[in-house]
């Protein structure tokens, strides 16, 4: 009796469209030869690593997992996020029904970012107690937050809603603590002075535990440049469980000249563990128009030069900027798209919505797609690749 076949999953059968398109990325990595370099490390030789920033506080593990599925479509090298289990384990869901759809897509790197000093703007969370807001406030810190991460509803008194009424009840709800990255922006906008940050250091002891999963293949350190005590420290803490990770990444803060003794520094506490490149990734305001501005300063590798390839430009030297990291402006044009699938009981599963999937992908490889050398055409958006052969 013949073998009855079996139908594909109702999840790759119903993603033809993101599928073509997603597809294209994968080939567009084939034809670059990454030599006897894992292909994240040859895209940083390259010069065309792409991170995703999560946020280094963000901890919305229905978005972080959304947010990775269609960056890891969309081709990037490492996907970065707060250094807590739910939100790596977020992480690698996402990637992995990336995976489901399209099977030869290749897995990105997934980074923790990790902090050595409680003065590091990443780590740190706003916090007010609603209760203490005037009942007439117009809310600007509501309107202001780029994360969604603050609401305030009326309260209820007597069984009744106050909202029709701005002089009677309170003001319930306030920070959502998992959705704010400390961003600062509601700070200055509340007319009351009533909204604090709440700084913290992240626990080196459990950070220790993640790098020593199979969940977790790198790590950044965000230090304040303050000295490099801390960072010892923080590194000796983390030292037994240094050899399972693949990449080490050291945020350094805009100091001027001394960031480069500081990166010195660095290194030489590090050496002893990892010898390796010295590469620089941008971020930090990064955005679309990021790619143009670095081109006119000749800081971006072109992706030809005279008729010649992008990659046989690199085989004989390494790309002065390693790459680019997108993290606020990466997560807001994706946010479109989630924004615009009905409200719904549970958590959103984007993959559940074909059609949003897609619009979100088209977005993620509007940014991705810059840097590494998809070219996009009115009919069809990003499938054709330059030839790196």
């Amino acid at each position: 009796m013949a073998a009855v076949p079996v139908p594909p999953p109702p999840l790759l059968a119903s993603h033809a469209a993101v599928r073509a398109t997603a597809s294209a990325v994968s080939h567009s990595r084939r034809v670059r030869l990454a030599g006897d370099h894992p292909p994240q490390v040859a895209a940083l030789r390259r010069g065309d690593w792409v991170k995703l920033s999560c946020g280094a506080s963000f901890e919305d593990a229905v978005d972080v997992r959304n947010l990775s599925l269609v960056y890891t479509l969309a081709g990037v090298d490492c996907i970065d996020c707060a250094a807590d289990a739910s939100v790596v384990g977020a992480v690698n869901e996402g990637i992995d029904v990336a995976a489901s759809i399209v099977p030869a897509v290749q897995r990105p790197w997934v980074m923790i970012s990790v902090n050595d000093d409680c003065r590091d703007l990443h780590f740190r969370k706003a916090e007010f107690d609603p209760e203490d807001c005037p009942p007439d406030c117009s809310k600007p810190c509501e309107k202001v937050c780029p994360a969604d991460a603050i609401s305030l509803e009326r309260s209820m008194v007597g069984g009744e809603h106050t909202r029709s009424d701005p002089l009677r009840g309170k003001y319930e709800g306030g920070v959502i603590t998992e959705r704010c990255y400390g961003c600062g922006r509601c700070l200055p906008v509340c007319p009351y002075d009533r909204i604090r940050a709440v700084s913290y250091v992240r626990d080196p002891t459990m950070t220790a535990e993640l790098l020593k999963s199979n969940d977790v293949d790198a790590k950044e350190i965000h230090t304040t440049g303050m000295g490099t005590d801390m960072f010892n420290t923080l590194w000796d803490s983390l030292s037994r469980s240094i050899n399972n990770v693949k990449l080490v990444a050291v945020s350094l803060p805009d100091i001027g000249e001394s960031t480069v003794d500081l990166m010195n520094a660095m290194y030489t506490i590090t050496e002893s563990h990892f010898k390796g490149y010295n590469l620089w990734q941008l971020a930090g305001g990064t955005n679309s128009y990021t790619i143009d501005c670095l081109k006119k300063a000749d800081l971006f590798q072109s992706i030809s030069v005279a008729g010649i390839a992008a990659f046989e430009m690199a085989s004989s030297h390494q790309a002065l900027i390693g790459g680019i990291a997108y993290g606020g402006y990466a997560r807001k044009i994706v946010g479109r798209a989630l924004r615009k699938i009905p409200e719904q009981f549970g958590p959103v599963r984007i993959e559940e919505h074909p059609d949003h999937l897609l619009e979100a992908l088209q977005e993620a490889m509007s940014l991705v797609g810059p840097v590494k050398g998809y070219i996009s055409s009115p009919s069809k958006p990003f499938i054709k690749q330059v030839d790196r052969e």
